[in-house]
């Protein structure tokens, strides 16, 4: 079995242009390989004429990325490094990553290599070069590095490689400067000059860089680190989990111009067949009017010719409140309910709704007609924070305005259960204004109970409460107000006690800190129905669909399984 985390990753940065960075980085592929592990390389950014031979598989030109900076398209730039590294790795256990080369005049790249490391979640292993006139003048550049790294990730690399001067008295005096200084990770000195060769990676000059790492490598499988969801792996793996799940998804705000785009982007990357409600000509003169050309995949159904159809099945559902037909074709004239109906009776797998609707239109339907899951007594909500390292969940910021225990709780539960879904370890942390036992007060004690009863119904999740929001999320505080807790300073799911505080907090870390938030996305229906922001984007409604297919998946599968079960 392997020591190396699956899927782990090495990111070698280069510092100047000339840097040997493909040699140390087949060099790196040699040791593996010849340790038995299934290693590949990938380099995600590099010059647009690169040889054949030198590089495998798609790559982003340099001249591309820096354009996509330019556009303020990073986030884009960053997903389609992540798809090209993903797609590199198939089944291997360990990819190393090769970093751009930095060029005078090409200052938009210069924080991309960290960028892309902390997107990847990459252990870094920086390259500098020795061969300078002045020793002392390495041993600031290894602080300048270690210092960019650590302002950029929060932590200093595994370690890093110093290519030894061609001189030995040089390359002696350097060894130990580096001895002396004691660097805050390992910095280990190999030789990589050598007389240029006509072959472009010659076997015997990879080979010599591998030995002049043979001694060190071991330490690489028993770096501990912890590895994180970044937010572009979160946002590759939604999509590709939509795709997959291929799931019909009915958009009952058909015309509207951020719901047409999204609808079109979605059909155009295969992320969900999506359903548009509206009469055909509108609709259709509505995309006309924004530019958006809507592929034949995606349904325009006219609300009028379905409305019948739906008339006695929501007669049958309501029947316990003495609906009438006619108050049912009355109702289904509005376009949310009609979409509703058609998720109640299977016809599409999932509904997004709220571009122009509020969210009591959109949520009220859902509760009467879908209503909620086995097992559950409440619907609540959640938002994915795609935070600079990692993707946190919040719940509930959108719906339940004051649980009690028992619903904090359950609350807690379905949050954990959707954090499962989308591939996050959870680590809950039962947000308070006090850690521990240092509060009192009624609010205190309803989220210990809270705790405790999570623990009860779920011994299987990592949960502990009341925490502090800083002692639940940054690891320093995390061990001084709880020591030995095994969620303080690592929680990525926070459950909040209260609606004023969920949302309030939500609102403070995306504006404050400029951080994307995807929801909110409802949890505890039978069938998925998301509501949408007035305020959302195009790619806020993309996602949202995204999601929306994933827990469509998800809950058909648990329904099979119950059914499975009842058979047995």
């Amino acid at each position: 079995m392997s020591n190396f985390p699956k899927g782990r990753a090495l990111f070698v940065v280069p510092t100047l242009a000339e840097d040997p960075i493909s040699d140390i980085a087949r060099a790196l592929g040699l040791l593996f390989s010849e340790a038995g592990h299934k290693v590949g390389h990938v380099k995600p950014v590099a010059e647009a004429g690169v040889a054949a031979d030198e590089i495998a598989g798609p790559f982003v030109s340099r001249r591309n990325a820096e354009l996509m900076i330019r556009q303020d398209r990073t986030a884009d730039l960053l997903d389609e490094v992540v798809g090209i590294v993903v797609a590199a790795r198939g089944d291997r256990e360990f990819m190393i990553v090769e970093g751009v080369a930095p060029l005078p005049g090409h200052s938009l790249l210069d924080d991309l290599n960290y960028a892309m490391a902390r997107g990847l979640s990459c252990d870094v292993i920086p390259y500098v070069s020795g061969d300078t006139a002045d020793p002392q003048d390495v041993i600031d550049r290894i602080e300048d590095v270690l210092h960019g790294i650590r302002r950029s990730r929060g932590r200093s690399p595994i370690r890093v490689i110093v290519g030894a001067p061609a001189d030995p008295e040089r390359a002696g005096l350097l060894r130990a400067l580096i001895d002396e200084r004691a660097f805050a990770c390992p910095c280990d000195l190999i030789e990589t000059t050598e007389p240029a060769t006509s072959t472009p990676f010659p076997p015997a000059r990879i080979e010599r860089l591998a030995d002049g790492m043979r001694d060190w490598f071991p330490e690489l499988s028993r770096d501990p680190r912890l590895r994180r969801l970044t937010p572009p792996l979160f946002r590759y793996r939604m999509v590709e989990m939509a795709r997959k799940a291929n799931k019909r998804i009915v958009l009952p705000e058909g015309d509207e111009p951020r719901t047409l785009q999204a609808a079109a982007i979605c059909a155009e990357k295969g992320i969900a067949r999506c359903v548009l409600l509206g009469q055909p000509e509108e609709v259709r003169a509505s995309a006309e009017a924004i530019g958006v050309t809507l592929p034949d995949t995606i349904e325009i159904l006219n609300p009028a010719d379905l409305r019948p159809r739906y008339i006695e099945p929501m007669v049958a559902l309501r029947k316990n409140k003495g609906l009438t037909p006619e108050q049912a074709d009355e109702a289904l004239r509005d376009r949310v309910v009609l979409g509703t109906m058609m998720l109640a009776e299977d016809d599409v797998d999932g509904l997004v709704s709220g571009a122009v609707h509020t969210t009591a239109n959109t949520v009220r339907p859902a509760l009467q007609l879908i209503k909620t899951r086995p097992g559950a007594s409440l619907v609540s909500s959640v938002f994915f924070m795609l935070m600079p390292e990692e993707v946190f969940v919040y719940g509930d910021c959108a719906v339940n305005p004051d649980p009690n225990a028992e619903q904090l709780a359950e609350i807690a539960v379905q949050t954990a259960d959707t954090a499962i879904t989308f591939g996050i370890d959870p680590k809950i942390a039962m947000i308070s204004y006090s850690t521990g036992d240092s509060g009192q007060g009624a609010d205190v004690d309803k989220v210990k109970a809270a705790t405790a009863r999570v623990r009860e119904l779920r011994p299987d999740l990592t949960i502990d409460g009341p925490l502090q929001y800083d002692a639940a999320s940054v690891e320093s505080v995390g061990r001084t107000k709880a020591p030995g807790s095994t969620v303080a300073g690592r929680a990525n799911v926070f459950i909040f006690p209260d609606l004023n505080t969920g949302n309030t907090t939500y609102k403070a870390v995306q504006r404050s800190a400029g951080v994307v938030s995807i929801g909110p996305m409802l949890q505890g229906l039978r069938k998925p129905v998301n509501d949408l922001s007035r305020g959302s984007l195009v790619d806020d409604i993309v996602y949202t669909i995204v999601l929306t297919a994933i827990q469509a998946m998800s809950s058909q599968q648990d329904e099979a399984g119950l059914t499975r079960t009842a058979a047995e």
